[in-house]
């Protein structure tokens, strides 16, 4: 009997990431590496489409799987900086073909970022929203952008002290569908030595994974996909990606 080459490759995928996560000493040197390149900007250095993206091209492909596979109608992302996340979000959903929006939210859209936005090709399917993502007008402003536009994947990625990163999984966590994903961003900072942040109200104790495990505690509307983080071996956002499992 021959064997389907698609599923051989499925399963052997499967099974690299279980060897993966079974292997402790290549985690805890990938975590090495992240603190070292970290000390280097490591996460400033890349563009998307022109536009600084400030993530590891490790979480921007995690990204790419998961909006390929979710086919989201609308994108929501909490902190904007200099807009390539937003760019590399309009563009996968480009790519997808459907009528699909972003929204972004940033407490402080800086004119010079503004400009670049709306210049770049892909703004057609950006909406930016200025003001602060924990206040609950803005977050009426996105429930209506979102409203009866599912599937819908949010991703945080703005102030990160365990209040403000809570406060803005409950606002926006009801937003997510059965099967899509709330991404957590740089829960990375409890796993960091307590001298890497220092001029920053976050830092251990004190940040967005404190948060998603406070609200994971109280929602069973979501789990971590472990799998897709071993898979990573380097991300910035450890218990981060959680997967909706319930509407």
């Amino acid at each position: 009997m021959s064997t389907d080459p698609i599923e051989e490759h499925r399963r052997r995928v499967v099974d690299n990431i279980r060897a993966l996560r079974a292997d402790r000493e290549l985690r805890a040197r990938s975590m090495d590496w992240m603190r070292a390149a970290g000390n280097h900007g490591y996460s400033y250095n890349f563009r998307w489409l022109g536009r600084p993206v400030i993530q590891y091209p490790q979480d921007l492909m995690a990204l790419q799987e998961l909006i390929w596979d979710i086919k989201p109608q609308v994108i929501v992302e909490t902190g904007i900086a200099h807009g390539g996340s937003l760019i590399f979000h309009a563009s996968m959903l480009e790519l997808l073909g459907n009528d699909g929006r972003v929204v972004g939210v940033d407490i402080d859209i800086r004119k010079h970022n503004r400009v670049e936005i709306e210049r770049h090709p892909m703004f057609k399917r950006i909406t930016l929203i200025e003001g602060s993502s924990v206040d609950e007008g803005v977050a009426r402003q996105v429930a209506e952008l979102a409203s009866g536009r599912g599937p819908v994947l949010v991703i945080l990625d703005s102030n990160h002290t365990h209040d403000h990163v809570l406060r803005e999984l409950e606002l926006y966590s009801p937003l997510v569908t059965n099967g899509s994903y709330l991404v957590v961003f740089d829960t990375s900072i409890e796993d960091a030595p307590s001298q890497y942040v220092t001029d920053r109200p976050w830092g251990k104790g004190n940040n967005p994974k404190t948060a998603v495990r406070e609200f994971l505690a109280r929602s069973d509307r979501f789990v971590v996909d472990e799998d897709l983080e071993s898979k990573l071996l380097i991300t910035v956002a450890p218990e981060g990606y959680l997967r909706c499992v319930k509407d």
